[in-house]
């Protein structure tokens, strides 16, 4: 069973830095892709950023030269927050691609405030 746990939101001011942390278990073959997409109230998911299992990168165009997503042994996603804005309020969840199936983390808050 594939099971992913996220880690390292929590509460930030403007300007501020946060990394979060996805680790993948109950995987047997490398991932695709992994990635990141976020959720605020009352607006639908969107994906901020993603990774393939061959390195390549994709991120939204609100967060382009502040975050960096990256990968360790195909079973966990960072995502290096810089710069925060207080627009980047959110669940941010994890999401990996195995063998054509998607599989989600439960979220992990994320708020940009003084």
């Amino acid at each position: 069973q594939v099971q992913l746990v996220e880690s390292g939101g929590g509460l930030v001011q403007p300007g501020g830095s946060l990394r979060l942390s996805c680790a993948a278990s109950g995987i047997i073959f490398t991932p695709n892709e992994m990635g990141w997409y976020r959720q605020a109230p009352g607006k639908e998911r969107e994906l901020v950023a993603a990774i393939t299992r061959f390195g390549s990168t994709n991120y939204a165009d609100s967060v382009k030269g502040r975050f960096t997503i990256s990968m360790d042994n195909a079973k966990t996603v960072y995502l290096q927050m810089n710069s925060l804005k207080p627009e980047d309020t959110a669940v941010y969840y994890c999401n990996v691609v195995v063998a054509g199936k998607g599989y989600w983390g439960q979220g992990t808050q994320v708020t940009v405030s003084s």
